[in-house]
């Protein structure tokens, strides 16, 4: 099938290492080498970073400008991006005049999908308690939604690939399988052959998913599309605020764990948005508090150094708030998982849109706080 894959691919190594990688596993994979289209003036390393402000996929039209001017001239329908050091993919795709930019948790969304499939036609009889997805606490929630419908088993673990490479090495030792794992910040690590997240790797799943697709005369917008059909439409908005004080930071968390009373006792906001949605779950993994759980104590590793709380609202809407670690930012990370039998998507989206613009004026103060937002 890889070797018939008729539209081009436009990859960029993104001035890093990964494109002698990515050649070797195009080609070990069956593809034919001229359907990889390189991006020569980012091939090599270069530490100057020259032709792009920010080397980094994520961060969306602004670094892919060169492979944007690639694939109009060729042709190309997609385009693979890695960052410098190659252990994270950015994709995008042509759709009519413009380019679309995956964001992590719909790539994460396709590559679960297909390496599930995948395993269920070569293992048909393959026991699916044994199999498992993971994802970090801040991803989408969807290989959760698929997991359940399926009947494999999701684990949701701590930010960072250190926990998923852990608890899939566990798995591993009890023969268990894994078939994939992913983080929103397009990181991707599909089997285990490296227990840690892996651009190149990536790449040539993402190209098989793409063949296939292909002989159904679909794209990749159309799986995903497919996928929330499915199992219901799951929309995500991220950003966030800079705050340079700590002090600051520290009083708003304070602040929203003492929400409903001035006492010293924890008392969580129980609605949001003046009201209309009803707070039906609270998890602080600074305090280990969780209310979704019987002994109300977080199963998630608690970390008493940062601030990270998470509520579920009773309209199907998860809402995790933390600090970073490495810089001064405040994030926030939303999704509205709707059930499959929602297919007004639209309607989706504007009620998260403005779920979020009042959470954040609620919760954040960004006015009072003198918070400054994300650069646009």
């Amino acid at each position: 099938m890889n070797s018939s894959l008729q539209c081009s691919v436009v990859y960029t190594a993104m001035h890093g290492v990964g494109c002698p990688y990515v050649e070797q596993s195009w080609a070990a994979a069956g593809f034919n080498p001229n359907k990889l289209v390189i991006v020569e003036e980012q091939k090599d390393p270069d530490p100057e970073f020259s032709t792009v402000d920010f080397p980094n996929p994520e961060e969306g039209a602004s670094a892919l400008d060169l492979s944007f001017q690639k694939a109009d001239s060729c042709g190309a329908k997609y385009i693979l991006a890695n960052d410098p050091d190659a252990d994270r993919l950015g994709v995008a795709q042509k759709e009519n005049d413009s380019w679309k930019i995956l964001n992590g948790n719909e790539i994460g969304a396709l590559l679960g999908w297909w390496l599930l499939k995948c395993f269920k036609t070569k293992f048909p009889d393959y026991p699916l308690t044994k199999v498992h997805l993971l994802a970090s606490t801040v991803s989408s929630k969807i290989l959760n939604t698929i997991a359940k419908k399926e009947g494999i088993n999701f684990t949701e673990t701590l930010t960072g690939f250190k926990h998923m490479g852990n608890q899939s090495d566990k798995l591993l030792k009890v023969d268990d399988v894994v078939l994939f794992a992913y983080e929103e910040a397009i990181g991707f690590m599909c089997g285990t052959e490296v227990l840690d997240k892996d651009g190149v790797s990536a790449v040539a799943v993402l190209g098989e998913l793409i063949a296939y697709l292909e002989t159904k005369n679909m794209d990749l917008t159309d799986q995903l599309k497919n996928i929330y059909k499915n199992y219901g439409y799951h929309f995500t908005l991220n950003s966030y605020y800079l705050c340079y004080d700590p002090a600051v930071t520290d009083k708003i968390f304070e602040r929203i764990r003492h929400f409903s009373s001035g006492s010293e006792e924890a008392s969580y906001p129980n609605t949001v948005c003046d009201g209309k949605y009803k707070v039906v779950g609270v998890r602080d993994l600074t305090t280990g508090y969780d209310d979704t759980k019987a002994d109300k104590k977080a199963t998630l590793p608690v970390s008493k150094s940062s601030h990270m709380i998470t509520f579920w609202l009773d309209n199907g809407v998860v809402i995790t708030l933390r600090t970073s670690g490495t810089e001064p930012k405040i994030k926030y990370y939303t999704e509205f998982c709707a059930p499959p039998e929602n297919d007004d998507w639209k309607a989706v989206e504007t009620e998260l849109a403005d779920i979020v613009k009042q959470v954040v004026q609620e919760l954040f103060q960004p006015d009072l706080n003198k918070l400054t937002p994300k650069p646009v």
